[in-house]
Parts: C-alpha cells; structure tokens; sequence
C-alpha cells in the first residue's frame, strides 16, 4: 500500500515541477526581428499586387453541412442528421437494451461525485466540492485579432525617369 502511495506521490511531485518549470518561460522577447507593419503592408520584390483570397463565410457551414452528408448527394436525409445522435445514444447505453436506465444516462456526474468523494464518505465536504468545479480554458487575447483599416499611404513621388 505504501509502495502506492509513494509511486502517486512521486508522480504528482514531477508533474508539478513539470508544471512549474513550464510556467517560468522567460519574458525575454524573441531574437528575430519584428516586421514593421510598412513592410507587412508592403509587397515583395517579384510578388504580383493580387491579392489573396479571403475565406467565405459559407466554407464553415458548407464543411458542416458536408459533414452530415454522408452519401454526397447534396441532401441529409433524417437518417443521416440522426447519426450522431444515435452514436451517442449508444455510447450511454452500457448494456445495450436500447434503454437508458437513469444510472447509464447520468454515468458522467456518478463516476465524477465518486472521484471527488475521497473519503468514500458518500457526502462531499466543501474542499472535495471544490474538485469538481468545471475547468476553464484562459480566454486567449486579441483572438481573432481586430481589424484594422490600413492607413492611407501618401501618395507616392512620381519616378524618374533614367
């Protein structure tokens, strides 16, 4: 028992320096040089001025629709709109009767109450309720990034001719 003990001690020890030493990346800024937003703006030498192609706002809904369409005829059957549901319908039903008892449909909350449940106490104290808050991913900045309008350029010198 002992042996168990210490091994999931280790095991949360190296993990939490893992953690920490992961966490502790350096602020210092990046050795390549930044582009100027001049010369992002502008174009290379030997690129043609066309410009590049924006995605529409129908490819994510057209992936979505294509997605339901399994047999590629253009149309989702009801058939094929239930297929998802009754994939997951059948992952809930554990003894395949093609019946949800109440224990197979609320399996998640179960085995999530047990885990958090350390003293196997049957109640959870308020430290144990705490472990089963819902995790939530940092909501990452400027995602999508804003637009902005370019700044008008001035207008350009005329070339001289040589």
């Amino acid at each position: 028992m002992w042996r168990y003990l210490a091994g999931g001690l280790g095991t949360l020890v190296l993990v939490g320096a893992g953690l920490f030493l992961w966490g502790s990346r350096p602020d210092t800024p990046s050795p390549l040089p930044a582009a100027s937003a001049a010369t992002a703006a502008s174009p290379q030498a030997g690129e043609d001025d066309t410009p590049l192609p924006e995605a529409s706002a129908r490819t994510r809904e057209q992936k979505r629709f294509d997605r339901y369409d399994k047999d590629r005829d253009g149309a989702i059957t009801r058939e094929e709109y239930l297929a998802a549901r009754r994939k997951a319908y059948a992952k809930l039903d554990r003894d395949g009767d093609g019946r949800l008892s109440f224990d197979e449909w609320a399996v998640k909350a179960t085995t999530k109450f047990a885990n958090a449940d350390r003293d196997r106490s049957g109640a959870m104290n308020a430290a144990e309720f705490a472990t089963t808050a819902v995790k939530r991913r940092p909501a990452r900045a400027n995602c999508p990034p804003a637009r902005t309008a370019p700044a008008e350029a001035p207008e350009a010198a005329p070339a001289e001719e040589s």
